[in-house]
Parts: C-alpha cells; structure tokens; sequence
C-alpha cells in the first residue's frame, strides 16, 4: 500500500486540504480530485504548456509539479484567473480574432500571455513569440495569438493613460 501524504494549500484563493498519493502530479490533482478541468494534459512532460498554472505568482508546468510540492502554495488555474476577471480582455481578444481553434492550448496560452503583460506591458510581437513558444497549439498558427496578445497590451495601455 502506498502511504497518502496531507497537502493544505490556496486554490484560486480557496483553502483546499486533501490527501495525495506522493507521485501525483499537480495537474492531475487538479482535474480529477478538485474538477479544474481548465488545465489541460497534452504531452506529460512540461513541453507543450497546456497544464500552464501559476504557483505563488509563477507559471509552472503542473505536469511537472507533485501536488505535495504545492503544500503551502498558492495556485491560480484558468478558471480562478477568469473568475477574478483577471484574464477577460485577453479572453475577449481571442474570441474576436479568432486566436483559438480547438481550444486545447487556450488555457496555458492565456496564463501564458498574462504572465508576460504583468512582466511587460507593452511587448513587442518578438517578445510575445517568445514568451509564448513553450506553449505549443497545433490550430492556429500563432499569427491570431500574437494579434490578440497584442491587441491586448494596446488596450491596456490605453486604459492606464
């Protein structure tokens, strides 16, 4: 029998307490015990981003991450960060310009695309490539991802002037 580890942490600033298998990856724990089912499993090895959630303000691969690494953390998934609205411009850009297909890789790409707006507000279409090529979609091309990203920061920016 395999011993069961307690784990307490912030789940989209909910208190969650649960007992874990130690192998259990984060991503898992989130979709199957809490029923996050934002975050996506696409290749199990931290390359194609899907399962992209913040930890204590840091995106991570949830793949990557056992749930009992998180003990005391403070983990956002794509359902707190719309919850809190955080996220709905970014949203809303790419339902206008079409910047998701599938859908698959929309979650890790929008936390993605965030977490280079909150480090750099006005990013060039260079920078938000880059910032983005960790997180792969096999629908769209990017070209409508970097638009929306893009369109994103502008409107931003105009607001905060």
């Amino acid at each position: 029998m395999i011993a069961q580890i307690p784990v307490s942490l912030l789940v989209n600033g909910e208190p969650v307490d649960a007992v874990v298998s130690p192998r259990l990856n984060l991503a898992d724990f989130l979709r199957e015990s809490l029923k996050l089912t934002g975050t996506h499993v696409g290749c199990e090895h931290g390359v194609c981003g899907a399962c992209t959630v913040r930890v204590d303000g840091e995106i991570v691969r949830s793949c990557l991450m056992l749930a009992v690494q998180a003990l005391g953390a403070s983990v956002e998934t794509i359902e707190g960060l719309s919850d809190s609205g955080e996220v709905a411009d970014l949203q809303a850009a790419f339902r206008q310009r079409n910047a998701l297909q599938c859908g698959y890789c929309t979650p890790g790409m929008l936390i993605t695309a965030q977490d280079l707006l909150k480090q750099s507000p006005s990013p060039d279409r260079t920078a938000i490539r880059e910032h983005l090529s960790g997180n792969y979609c096999r629908c769209t091309g990017y070209q409508a991802i970097v638009d929306a990203v893009e369109a994103t920061a502008k409107e931003r920016a105009e607001r905060s002037a």
